[in-house]
């Protein structure tokens, strides 16, 4: 018999979750009844999260975005670095134009993306 995670089972896992992390430990044994009912808890909250808040790739332009943010590198220094004018960093950064592939390959290596991010794949 095949039952439906609804939100009930949901918002009961969730407060389950909360209180075996206070039982459980890393030397917990993985056969413990305790350590058990924490992984099927968990489970269910997987299940329920994945149909429920998919989270889906991030886009070429919000992992740049981030990256520079993180690298605290202003456009013009990354224009710079990949071989384009600031201009057009803009223009990749609101959607206007994507970069050639020449381009693309030194956004990968100058900003450290994968460049299954960056092919969009």
């Amino acid at each position: 018999m095949e039952r439906t995670i609804n939100e009930a089972v949901y918002n009961t896992a969730l407060e389950r979750i909360e209180e075996l992390l206070h039982i459980v430990t890393d030397e917990t044994p993985v056969y413990d009844r305790k350590a058990i009912e924490l992984k099927i808890m968990s489970d269910i909250v997987i299940e329920y999260e994945a149909s429920h808040f998919p989270i889906g790739n991030p886009s070429l332009v919000e992992v740049v975005k981030m990256r520079l943010d993180q690298e605290s590198m202003s456009q013009r220094t990354f224009a710079a670095k990949i071989g384009v004018s600031p201009s057009r960093v803009s223009e990749y950064l609101t959607g206007k134009s994507e970069p050639t592939l020449k381009i693309a390959r030194n956004i990968s290596k100058i900003l450290n993306i994968d460049p299954s991010i960056i092919l969009g794949i």
